[in-house]
């Protein structure tokens, strides 16, 4: 007997499902929703703040600037992309050899990154190196795939790698101290296999313009190698550049806007202990004794602050500030005692 169903069957299954004969509605779990989950793709909502790599990022740039004016004598414009999540693949879809890729190891972090020279950047660097303008060179853009750069121009990448690196370190000395170094050197993208064409990247392009020519460098991290410092990155740290005369002003001018702060100020000249039914009875013109203590007490919202002599001023009363109060409310001196 065969369990399929034959088509007289199924077509009156179809006419009872249609005329309402036959409930649909029943079984288990009816009301839970499905999800479309792809196995093959790695999820990239599992908590890399890529907030923080942009602000990692925007001092980078500081740092890298300032390293190619004292050793190239050069001033390029630097603009960072928005920091990009992507599969590698398609990272590496839009290269073509010949480029000076560096795979990079940044100890403590796993695997391997990604340095992305432009040939551009690297013969304009070249030619500001020996005392030219920095102009791109036409040849740029027709370049045999297989054309291997020069010794001289392995130099100059050398050079912008070293700064690339030291910068790098620098702006992510507040989260985590790296040690970087280049563990293979290519001309095709293609032979730099840092992740699988499937598994997410960071891409992380930073925009070099020197007068006409205008070029990228790309740092690519695999998601795996930001994915473990993942709390990290949340935090967000936000650190200063190393300016620290703008820091200087910046606590300067918070401590005048908190000097202008108003606070209230109380005076407490003493206290009587009494019961509750004395106070009840109390009236209007009754007299209250209490022992005046030898000094008043200063309350800063209501926090006690200094003992304080009381005396008068051009007929004005007015205390006179003794002792700071611990936090106790004991004078300072006195913080050793009871």
């Amino acid at each position: 007997m065969s369990d399929l169903l034959s088509e007289d069957e199924l077509n009156a299954l179809s006419e009872g499902v249609a005329d309402g004969s036959i409930p649909v509605d029943t079984g288990f779990n009816t009301r839970t929703k499905v999800r479309k989950h792809d196995l093959a793709s790695e999820d990239s909502t599992l908590g890399v703040n890529l907030g923080s790599v942009e602000m990692i990022n925007e001092r980078f740039i500081r740092l890298f600037r300032l390293g190619l004016v004292e050793v190239l004598r050069s001033t390029p414009k630097i603009n960072p992309n928005k920091v990009e999540m992507l599969k590698y693949g398609d990272y590496l879809r839009g290269k073509t050899a010949p480029l000076a890729v560096n795979m990079i190891r940044m100890n403590p972090l796993r695997g391997h990154s990604l340095v992305v020279i432009d040939p551009a950047v690297i013969f304009a660097a070249l030619d500001v190196f020996f005392g030219g303008v920095g102009t791109k060179p036409k040849p740029v853009g027709a370049l045999p795939p297989t054309r291997l750069f020069t010794p001289t121009e392995n130099r100059i990448i050398k050079i912008i790698l070293d700064i690339f690196f030291k910068s790098l370190c620098e702006a992510w000395a507040p989260i985590i101290t790296l040690e970087i170094e280049v563990a293979s050197s290519e001309i095709n993208p293609q032979f730099a296999q840092i992740a699988d064409e499937n598994d997410l990247v960071v891409l992380c392009r930073f925009e070099v313009e020197d007068g006409p020519t205008k070029s990228s460098v790309d740092l690519v991290y695999p998601y795996s190698t930001l994915k473990p410092i993942r709390d990290l990155l949340r935090n967000r740290v936000a650190t200063g550049d190393g300016n620290e005369l703008s820091d200087k002003q910046w606590a300067e001018d918070l401590n005048e806007s908190v000097i202008e702060s108003e606070i209230e100020l109380q005076v407490l000249l003493g206290h009587i202990k009494t019961t509750l039914y004395n106070l009840e009875n109390s009236r209007e013109g009754d007299i209250l004794y209490f022992k005046k203590d030898d000094m008043a007490r200063v309350d800063i919202c209501n926090i006690p602050t200094f003992e304080a002599e009381l005396g008068v001023v051009k007929s004005e009363v007015a205390v006179k500030i003794s002792n700071p109060l611990n936090v106790l409310g004991l004078p300072e001196k006195d913080k050793n005692h009871g």
